[in-house]
């Protein structure tokens, strides 16, 4: 535990575990057309954005236990834990044969994704404070993007010459190198500042958790910023082919938008530097807020259908400065809760992640064929995250002067 890690050993080791989080999301999207006739549905049904909600799910109720559950045994352990019944819930999803056996597994999936999720803010928090922790999440966002840019590519090269089940095998791989890599790793959480797992240690720090200003009012924030995103994540594959007609695209589009993504998060760092987390935060979502009110104007004199490439680049700044809010909010919130961390980040990740994939079941099942559903759900969540910003800075000074 007293083992020194260079910066770059543990913003690409967590990053990987991002990468692990993100699979079950970016190899699935790609397939949706290949998955549907495999698991009973009809060609174009919606259910299929199922199987992105549930492992959603599985991941934000996994998130509630795992907290607890990795300050009471450690990060190692707890995340070799997750891995295997990660490993246990993709080979699941591949054999099934039908909607209700994938979403059974998909949540399986779910649940053992989420103490990798749970592992960057809890093992930054145990390593990093302050501004240097939200410079080091952000980073760790950065590499993490090198998966979204890739997987989808990935995934349609293999999908080109074989099934989504091959595919996801990739995923029990990557699993299977990440139990690997985390004991290479070693742990972060001493013996001595591990909780016991009573119910008299948990209530207390949810207590402290829920009545943290500043932790609460971030992680709500960061949830209704993730709510316009997942609508995105669960309606842009479908907008793509029965709006615009380029289902074929799909695949490079969605990657190549990865990129200004992961550059604006290394550049984020440069400002964090210069005028702090706070500032930066509410800057990101003031511009998210700005563009998706153009946004809206234009979808609307446009019929719901403005063209591509505009409602493209337009939506690609909208979800860069809506993710650059992720790191920077979740270190702001963790930043009180000291050896706390881990059950702060579970909780941070159930409710964010949770709450974001029911906010986004809102709007992403109006769309047909318009996407103006979609822009109002980005401006109305934005403003929601920066009215709670403001809410839960009001006992700081916050001045940009």
């Amino acid at each position: 535990m007293s083992r020194q890690r260079s910066q770059l050993s543990v913003v690409f080791y967590l990053a990987f575990l991002n990468v692990l989080t993100a699979f079950g999301v970016d190899s699935s999207l790609p397939a949706f057309d290949e998955i549907r006739p495999d698991i009973g549905l009809l060609d174009g049904s919606n259910k299929i954005s199922l199987i992105v909600t549930i492992f959603l799910v599985g991941i934000a109720i996994g998130q509630i236990i795992s907290g607890p559950f990795m300050d009471r045994f450690g990060r190692g352990s707890s995340l070799r834990f997750g891995l295997i019944l990660f490993i246990l819930g993709t080979l699941g999803s591949l054999f099934s044969q039908n909607l209700l056996s994938i979403l059974v597994f998909r949540f399986l999936w779910g649940l053992g994704a989420s103490i990798p999720a749970s592992m960057k803010g809890a093992v930054s928090r145990d390593l990093y404070s302050g501004d240097e922790m939200a410079k080091v999440m952000s980073k760790i966002m950065a590499v993490f993007l090198l998966g979204p840019i890739i997987t989808p590519l990935v995934s349609e090269l293999f999908l080109s010459f074989t099934s989504w089940r091959i595919v996801y095998l990739l995923g029990v791989l990557l699993a299977a190198v990440g139990i690997f890599w985390s004991i290479k790793f070693g742990e972060t959480l001493p013996p001595s500042n591990r909780r016991s797992l009573n119910w008299d240690n948990t209530s207390k720090a949810l207590y402290k958790i829920f009545t943290t200003r500043i932790t609460i009012g971030y992680v709500l924030a960061v949830t209704f910023g993730q709510g316009a995103f997942v609508i995105w994540l669960s309606s842009s594959q479908p907008i793509f082919d029965h709006i615009y007609g380029k289902a074929n695209q799909f695949a490079v589009i969605f990657s190549i938008l990865g990129i200004p993504m992961a550059l604006a998060f290394f550049a984020s760092n440069t400002f964090i530097s210069f005028y702090g987390a706070k500032r930066v935060a509410i800057f990101t979502i003031s511009s998210a807020f700005l563009l998706n009110i153009a946004s809206l104007i234009v979808a609307l004199l446009n019929d719901g259908a403005p063209n591509f490439w505009i409602w493209l680049v337009m939506m690609g700044f909208s979800n860069i400065f809506l993710s650059l809010l992720t790191p920077i909010g979740l270190s702001l919130a963790l930043e009180p809760m000291g050896a706390l961390a881990g059950t702060a980040s579970g909780v941070a990740g159930a409710i964010s992640l949770g709450g974001a994939a029911l906010l986004a079941t809102i709007f992403s099942s109006q769309i047909n064929e318009s996407v103006t559903p979609l822009i109002i759900g980005y401006l109305l969540y934005s403003t929601m995250s920066l009215l709670l910003i403001f809410f839960a800075e009001s006992k700081r000074d916050i001045s940009f002067y």
